[in-house]
């Protein structure tokens, strides 16, 4: 089924948006670098102590062992030993794997406040994609970008927008409870999951009040924890702005979202602008996705509000243009 098709039953459907299908979680890889020298001791409280570690970072029995052993059983310290010696593996992955396509991944989306992100992150595998260890990875990323806008000491007196390259995005700081960049979360990741990945793009945006940011990410799936996180194969911001908080904002935001995924326009345009048929490139000129008897800007003017900017991400658009190069 194509995606405009999909979407026009999504958006047909009295909820207006498609129900997320089944995710399918794969246990975390063990990486089998370490060889276990004697236990410390078989007593119920070593056992315990290995259990924890185990159930905390979601390593080996194998390599729990190895650092508690190494760490003289303290278990903090085990644990950052764990983590330095995963991240020394993932390194050593990721140089091997430089190079291998990366077309399949997820699009984030994340927001919090007036600040809106999308990020995509990409690997070579839908199964991959797929699996918690990547998904946390994203949710990492689309956080580390949140931050960074956060940061940004601005006073808006209207809208404002950002884009990260891949090396931007990688060199952003990993954000709580996490050391390093986000490089270093990705590294870990490639270890752990032997896929090659790359940190590929991010946006932002920030409103005043007098704006609002509607959103939509086609096949959602809901974060691993976060629950104002939002994962899929595809996402939009549209940027609109009104004069009052209108009850139903949320829901036209929703379906502004869905026709910039849907449509795929490249421009705004403008409410004089001539209808433009299936192959127009502007917004408000191209046939809504819903009612294609009347255009976007026939939909959104009786609304109240004005449509004034967008950012669209399809996972792995490019990909194509740049192999052909």
């Amino acid at each position: 089924m194509s995606l405009l098709r999909s979407l026009r039953l999504c958006l047909a459907a009295r909820t207006g948006s498609c129900p997320a299908g089944p995710l399918l979680l794969q246990s975390p890889q063990p990486w089998h670098t370490f060889h276990a020298g004697p236990w410390l001791s078989s007593s119920a409280s070593s056992k315990e102590l290995l259990m924890k570690l185990r159930r905390k970072t979601g390593y080996s029995f194998v390599n729990c062992k190895k650092a508690l052993e190494t760490c003289g059983g303290d278990l903090k310290q085990a644990e950052s030993w764990l983590h330095k010696q995963a991240q020394k593996e993932g390194w050593s992955k990721a140089a091997k794997l430089r190079g291998r396509k990366t077309k399949e991944g997820l699009i984030g989306l994340l927001q919090e406040g007036n600040t809106s992100v999308l990020v995509e992150v990409n690997c070579e595998t839908d199964f991959v994609s797929r699996n918690l260890k990547f998904q946390q990875l994203v949710q990492q990323v689309a956080l580390g970008t949140l931050l960074h806008c956060q940061s940004l000491k601005d006073q808006l007196s209207t809208y404002s927008k950002g884009f990260l390259s891949s090396s931007e995005l990688s060199e952003l700081p990993a954000g709580p409870e996490r050391e390093g960049a986000l490089k270093d979360q990705l590294a870990l990741a490639i270890g752990k999951l032997g896929e090659n990945m790359t940190l590929k793009r991010a946006a932002w945006v920030k409103v005043p009040a007098g704006f609002y940011v509607g959103s939509y990410v086609h096949g959602a799936m809901q974060s691993p924890s976060l629950h104002n996180l939002v994962l899929g194969k595809y996402g939009a911001l549209v940027v609109c702005e009104t004069s009052e908080r209108k009850a139903n904002l949320e829901d036209l935001g929703r379906r502004l979202g869905q026709h910039v995924v849907g449509m795929a326009p490249l421009s705004v345009g403008s409410l004089d602008d001539e209808p433009g048929g299936e192959a127009e490139t502007k917004m408000l000129s191209q046939p809504y996705l819903l009612d294609p008897s009347i255009t976007l800007g026939q939909y959104v003017q009786p609304q109240g509000v004005s449509v004034v900017d967008f950012v669209r991400f399809e996972c792995g658009e490019g990909e194509e243009a740049a192999e052909a190069e």
